[in-house]
């Protein structure tokens, strides 16, 4: 794993036992630092719903209300550990799998116990399976079986569906008819897939409570959070900040922007462009009013000089090339997409540019997954963020960006 640690001490929690050479935290080290894990499942719902604890892997549902519609199922239910983060830009999830594998894997055990599951899976890239595999192997978890399982290098490997998919022997593609995970998942058993930051908070919370939990972050969304920050930034990597820092003390904490920002792009590939000017805090509620979430919470600094257009064209073609193939609108509208926004590059073109904006709103809402959503939405921010350049460029002029 090659992402920097960072962190302030007033966040530090997740990556406070990281080792200083880098190697992965051993079981001894874990219980001098936090303890044995001890769990009351009579109690464990209510302890996470009070926390108010969030999944961590884009969506931001209530990790509570997943974990009891899993339980509430009635049956032996199944835990998957989503470690894929095909997200390119995001390490966060790796950084916890490589350095603090038995935090995830305390989640995972108390997620088993609290659904009434035996099985808990961790989905992990190839390249972590043997990190993950020692952890399991130093741990005696009574009842609960962990086992790691690689999983595809894909962008679309993670989402819940694919995965577990991938999991019962088949693709590891999105499906898009009920019934979901929660109801009937891997080997048809109901099944509560996490993303492995959620659960390594899952883990902390059963140790120190839900008080010790909401004692950063905000009200509504309490808790720290990991950062992967990359781009035109003096040190990027992963950051671990408290819900509701500013976007503008996590730049200077990763020691500034040399040439200054041109732009945001929040939320990863299927994130948002904000303007550089933009006074927001990292926090769902605020990032809201510019249609922005944390996502996947990885964020780009684009620099002055770069063109956020070019950039774009870059992100949507490496989208249409991840694209599922189930759907017109995901294998013929986000290479359309990808395709304008390349010839609006070229000055020896012309294109229509109403008919790229006809494109994004035709596709929005009508693929059988989500990836043609979240790709147009990052298109359509674009649109709006970098306005005078897609002007130019319409108008066979250069922009303003220099390279």
């Amino acid at each position: 794993m090659s992402a920097e640690l960072r962190s302030e001490p007033t966040a530090r929690r997740l990556l406070a036992g990281v080792r200083r050479d880098g190697r992965a935290v051993t079981l001894a080290e874990h219980r001098r630092a936090h303890g044995d894990l001890a769990v009351d499942t009579r109690t464990i719902l209510d302890t996470v719903e009070a926390s108010g604890l969030r999944g961590r892997g884009g969506g931001g549902f209530p990790t509570a209300l997943k974990m009891a519609a899993v339980r509430d199922a009635g049956r032996r239910a199944v835990v998957v550990a989503n470690g894929a983060e095909g997200e390119p830009i995001s390490g966060k999830d790796k950084t916890l799998l490589a350095y603090v594998p038995h935090l995830v894997l305390d989640g995972a055990v108390v997620a088993a116990r609290a659904v009434r599951a035996r099985d808990a899976i961790v989905a992990v890239p190839e390249f972590l399976q043997p990190v993950v595999e020692h952890a399991i192997a130093e741990r005696d978890d009574g009842r609960i079986s962990l086992h790691a399982v690689t999983v595809p290098d894909t962008f679309i490997a993670g989402e819940e569906t694919a995965l577990v998919q991938f999991l019962d022997g088949g693709p590891a593609l999105p499906t898009f008819t009920p019934p979901r995970p929660f109801e009937r998942g891997v080997r048809g058993l109901p099944t509560l897939v996490q993303n492995v930051e959620t659960l390594a908070h899952l883990g902390m919370i059963a140790r120190y409570g839900p008080h010790w939990f909401r004692a950063v972050g905000t009200a509504e969304e309490p808790g720290s959070t990991l950062v992967t920050l990359s781009g035109a930034v003096s040190s990027p990597g992963v950051y671990e900040v408290p819900i509701g820092q500013s976007l503008d003390a996590l730049v200077a904490d990763a020691g500034g922007i040399g040439r200054g920002a041109a732009a945001y792009l929040v939320g990863g590939y299927f994130g948002t462009w904000i303007p550089a000017d933009a006074d927001v805090s990292l926090a769902d509620a605020d990032l809201a009013r510019h249609g922005a979430a944390l996502g996947a919470r990885a964020i780009v600094v684009l620099p002055q000089g770069a063109c956020g257009v070019r950039e774009t064209a870059r992100i949507a073609r490496y989208l249409a090339a991840e694209s599922a193939g189930q759907c017109g609108p995901c294998v013929h509208g986000l290479d359309a997409v990808a395709t304008d926004l390349e010839q609006l590059l070229d000055r020896a073109r012309r294109v229509d540019g109403r008919r790229l904006q006809r494109r994004l709103e035709v596709i929005a809402g009508r693929g059988a997954c989500k990836h043609p959503d979240g790709a147009v939405r990052m298109v359509a921010s674009a649109l709006r963020v970098f306005e005078q350049d897609v002007r130019a460029h319409l108008s066979g002029r250069r922009c303003e960006a220099t390279r």
